[in-house]
């Protein structure tokens, strides 16, 4: 390898960790993989859940149809307490906000 190739090929590797360190925060060419890896992985993750909760919605607006055509009410307070505190004692406070988040995003669709 001639001197002028060893130069390029040292600028683009320092290039690429510039490149990586900047959007990922690591400072370290490992430590930007680490974190592309992990951040693949919650990408997928976020994917799946966001399926989860479009599924859970087509779910409630077949509970809200039957509830409503038997003569009910379109909510069932009793039972959105119950996912309240389901997800407060498995996620402490923070899992009250998303389970607030989960039933309005949940209610009203039929």
């Amino acid at each position: 390898m001639t001197v002028t190739a060893t130069a390029t090929s040292a600028t683009a590797t320092a290039t690429s960790a510039t490149a990586a360190a900047e959007k990922t925060g690591a400072r370290t060419t490992e430590a930007a993989g680490v974190i592309t890896g992990a951040r693949e992985r919650i990408d997928a993750l976020d994917d799946r859940i966001i399926g989860l909760i479009q599924e859970r919605m087509a779910v409630s607006a077949v509970i809200q149809e039957a509830r409503i055509t038997s003569g009910g009410r379109r909510v069932n307070l009793s039972r959105e307490m119950e996912v309240l505190g389901h997800y407060s004692d498995a996620l402490g406070k923070p899992g009250t906000s998303l389970a607030m988040t989960l039933l309005e995003l949940c209610r009203g669709r039929v």
